[in-house]
C-alpha cells in the first residue's frame, strides 16, 4: 500500500495510536467477557474497563460524576437520544445554521411528526454564530431546549460555549461535541446540559462508541430511545430509572471501549494543550500556503484561533469531487469533498449545492503532509 497523506480526520482520526490497536486486540484476545452480566474473572474484567472509559471520559469534560455519562454507539445515537427523548408536542427549539444533519435531520422529522417549532438563528459567512441575534432570538421564541455546533465540521469554526451558555436563559443547552471532544477544551460546569460526543474522532477511538453527557436530574425528562436488559434490576419488568442504566440496553460496545479508554489515556498522557498547539500550527500553514495560491477560494474564518483544524476549499472552475478523486488519484491525499452532511452549513457559506473540499489534520499529521498538500493543490489550480 501506497504511503496516504490523511487529510480527514474530520471524518474520522487515522492512525489511532498504537496503544488503541493493541488495547483493541487485547480484549479480544483475553477479554471478551459480558460486562456486568456475570461474576468470572471475564465479566469482571469487561466491566472494569467500561467503568474506567467512563471516568477517563467523565474527567476529560470535568462532568461531576462519572455516572452522567450515557455510552451510545455515535454522536449521532447521542444527538437523537436528546432530541427524540426530551422533546413533547408544543416544544420550541432553536438550533443554529451550521448544524450537522445528526441534529437538523432529527428536528424536521420532529417537527413534522410530533408538533415542536424550530427556529434556526442564520451564523455569519464564516461560519461564526451571531451571539447578538442568538440573544434576540432567545428572548422572541423562549424556547425549551438551544442546540449549538461547538466546531464546525464543515469551517472549524468554534461557538465559544461559555458565552452562549451565560444568554441561555431557562432553556436547556444542548452542544453537538463530535468536532471538538478531545481538540478543543470542554467543561461542563460552564452550564452544558447534555454534550453528544464521539469516540472516532479526536478522541482517537475505533468507530462505534460515542457517548451523552447528561447533566444531574435531566435523566427524568428524557425517555429512552430503547427498553432491555442491562444486567441490574432483573427481577423488574420496570426499565431502571437510574445512570446510566436507564439509557444503555444490551451488551455495550466493549472491545470499543477498551480503544476509547487508551484513546482518553492518549490524550491525558500527551496533554489537550500540546493536541491544540499541534493543530494549530499545522491549520496556520495551511491556510497561509493557500493564501499564495491563484484560484483557491478558503471558507471559514481562516484564523486558527478561532477553528479546529478543517479547512474547506475550493479551486475556480474545479468540481470538488474531481479535485479529491485526483488528489487521492495522484498524491495519495484523502480529504472529504461535497456537503458533509452538513446542507445548512454549506448554504450559510454559500457553497450549497455543489460543497466544498474539506481537509483535516489531526495529531499525527505533520508540516510535511502540509506542504507536500500546498504543492499538489497548486497543481491542480493550474490545470
Amino acid at each position: 500500500m501506497r504511503e496516504i497523506i490523511y487529510a480527514d480526520n474530520a471524518a474520522t482520526s487515522w492512525p489511532k495510536p498504537p496503544e488503541v490497536v493493541e488495547a483493541v486486540g487485547e480484549f479480544l484476545r483475553n477479554c471478551s467477557g459480558s460486562p456486568g452480566r456475570a461474576a468470572h474473572k471475564m465479566a469482571l474484567e469487561a466491566s472494569r474497563i467500561v467503568f474506567e472509559t467512563r471516568e477517563e471520559l467523565a474527567a476529560l469534560i470535568s462532568a461531576p460524576s462519572s455516572e452522567q455519562i450515557v455510552f451510545t454507539k455515535c454522536a449521532t445515537e447521542a444527538l437523537n437520544l436528546a432530541l427524540f427523548g426530551l422533546l413533547r408536542p408544543g416544544d420550541r427549539v432553536v438550533a443554529t445554521t451550521m448544524e450537522h444533519n445528526a441534529v437538523a435531520r432529527p428536528l424536521y422529522y420532529l417537527e413534522r411528526h410530533r408538533g415542536i417549532a424550530v427556529t434556526y438563528v442564520r451564523c455569519r459567512e464564516d461560519g461564526s454564530l451571531d451571539l447578538d441575534r442568538l440573544r434576540q432570538t432567545l428572548i422572541e421564541v423562549s424556547p425549551r431546549l438551544l442546540v449549538v455546533n461547538h466546531a464546525s465540521n464543515v469551517t472549524g469554526t468554534i461557538v465559544p460555549l461559555a458565552e452562549v451558555a451565560e444568554m441561555k436563559g431557562p432553556a436547556l443547552l444542548l452542544v453537538d461535541a463530535a468536532q471538538s471532544a478531545g481538540a478543543l477544551e470542554i467543561d461542563v460546569s460552564q452550564g452544558l446540559d447534555l454534550v453528544a460526543l464521539t469516540g472516532h474522532k479526536s478522541l482517537l477511538g475505533p468507530t462505534g462508541t460515542g457517548a451523552l453527557y447528561i447533566a444531574p436530574g435531566l435523566e427524568e425528562l428524557i425517555e429512552p430511545l430503547g427498553l432491555g436488559g442491562t444486567g441490574s434490576r432483573s427481577e423488574s419488568l420496570e426499565q431502571p430509572s437510574f445512570l446510566p442504566d436507564r439509557f444503555e440496553s444490551g451488551t455495550p460496545n466493549t472491545v470499543g471501549l477498551a480503544g476509547l479508554k487508551a484513546g482518553l489515556n492518549f490524550i491525558k498522557k500527551t496533554g489537550l494543550a500540546r493536541i491544540r498547539e499541534h493543530e494549530k500550527g499545522l491549520t496556520a500553514l495551511f491556510l497561509e500556503g493557500l493564501a499564495s495560491i491563484p484560484g483557491i477560494t478558503v471558507y471559514g474564518p481562516g484564523d486558527p484561533e478561532r477553528q479546529t483544524s478543517v479547512v474547506s476549499l475550493n479551486i475556480a472552475g474545479k468540481d470538488p469531487a474531481w479535485v479529491a478523486l485526483e488528489l487521492d488519484r495522484r498524491y495519495g491525499i484523502a480529504v472529504r469533498p461535497g456537503l458533509q452532511c452538513a446542507p445548512l452549513a454549506h448554504q450559510t457559506i454559500g457553497t450549497y449545492p455543489r460543497g466544498t473540499v474539506r481537509f483535516s489534520w489531526g495529531y499525527f499529521s505533520g508540516p510535511s503532509d502540509v506542504e507536500m498538500t500546498l504543492v499538489a493543490l497548486k497543481e491542480l489550480a493550474r490545470e
